[in-house]
């Protein structure tokens, strides 16, 4: 090991990296433990427990319970933010004076309060969460959610602006950069990729069996998405269907099975679910929010076939390039059945694995991040 320590506190356990939110937040610490840096981990959590895992790349972890209740509301403060306060945390932190990784606005707590200002801190955005969170407004259906999503989205943006130039700000795309720019001010921000637990591009060339839409169904925008296909897209072509994913709605169950030619997964295990993304042939993954990236587009492109999407799908990822981008439900039909017929080339399989071995090289990545920290 060398003789170089870094802080990392983390909105939630990350192990196992089973959603989007700690996939990059696993690969990161793992891809700096192989640089030779040794990682002090603290993380916030409601339920995950602690994890053996965790102890092979980080030299000491600390978990500290998330306050999250609704004494935690607050006028000024996102609750995202103030659920995630520790006078442990900071008395831990201020032990030494090593870097600190503030993973997600989530983390910021102590910076906004002014506890690190002696500290070289740099924070890792997930999204632009003001936009990410004024986003689940438009689509949430809850009158109630609709009301926290949009109060959560005006102190968000304060928020943020408030802290925007705080730190070093790492974004996970282009597009955040820029709205962290235009709309906050924010002086120090710079694009890193995603880390990923891909290697190797391992999509086969030829034909798939289906359609694909896969993703967190619990989240309302993804369900959203998948009801969007079943009554806009795949009402009109009888092409096979399948949507797969954790904890789908029980109209979005009813719906799934309307068509002969549709149907659900649901809760499939990652195995499971990785083996649908192997056979099918066409990846249908329209997003609803265009902040951030979409990690199971990565997994698509890095373990599938064709992606068909649309552009808030892609906005400011560089991936443009290796999707086919449509937008409304005619010509999502049209480029469908054009696809079906398609084998897969070998082609695109190595411009993918070409992709891999640059922009989303996790040991690059990590190099990269620790010119930022030291």
């Amino acid at each position: 090991m060398t003789d170089k320590h870094l802080h990392i506190v983390t909105h939630d356990v990350p192990w196992p990296a089973d959603f989007g939110g700690v996939i990059d937040l696993f690969y990161k610490l793992k891809a700096l433990h192989g640089l030779g840096v040794n990682i002090h981990l603290h993380c916030f959590t409601k339920g995950r427990p602690p994890q053996d895992e965790l102890n092979k790349y980080c030299s000491s972890v600390t978990y500290y319970r998330r306050k999250n209740n609704v004494g935690r509301f607050s006028l000024r403060i996102p609750f995202i933010v103030n659920s995630r306060t520790s006078t442990e945390l900071i008395n831990n932190l201020q032990k030494d004076n090593h870097p600190v990784l503030l993973e997600g606005i989530h983390c910021t707590y102590h910076l906004m309060k002014g506890d690190l200002d002696k500290r070289k801190v740099v924070v890792r955005l997930h999204n632009t969460e003001f936009e990410y969170y004024k986003q689940l407004a438009n689509h949430e259906k809850s009158i109630l959610k609709k009301i926290y999503y949009w109060y959560e989205s005006r102190l968000l943006k304060k928020y943020e602006k408030n802290i925007a130039n705080k730190a070093i700000f790492l974004a996970v795309s282009k597009q955040d950069v820029e709205l962290y720019q235009t709309a906050l001010s924010a002086k120090n921000i710079h694009y890193l990729p995603v880390f990923l637990p891909y290697t190797l591009a391992t999509g086969k060339e030829g034909k798939g069996c289906f359609c694909l839409y896969h993703g967190n169904l619990a989240i309302n925008e993804n369900e959203e998405a998948a009801i969007w296909l079943l009554q806009n897209v795949f009402n009109n072509i009888a092409i096979p269907f399948v949507i797969a994913g954790k904890d789908p709605s029980k109209r979005l169950q009813h719906l799934a099975h309307r068509y002969q030619h549709t149907c659900l997964v649901i809760n499939p295990s990652e195995t499971e679910m990785q083996d649908l993304v192997a056979k099918a042939h066409i990846h249908v993954l329209p997003s609803l929010n265009n902040t951030g990236i979409k990690l199971k587009l990565l997994n698509a492109l890095f373990n599938g076939r064709h992606c068909l999407v649309n552009k808030a799908a892609v906005n400011g990822s560089g991936l443009e390039k290796y999707c086919h981008i449509t937008e409304d439900a005619a010509a999502f039909q049209k480029k469908i059945e054009e696809l079906y017929l398609q084998p897969f080339p070998q082609q695109e399989i190595e411009q993918r694995q070409g992709l891999l071995q640059t922009t989303y090289n996790n040991e690059a990545n990590a190099r990269q991040l620790m010119t930022f920290l030291w």
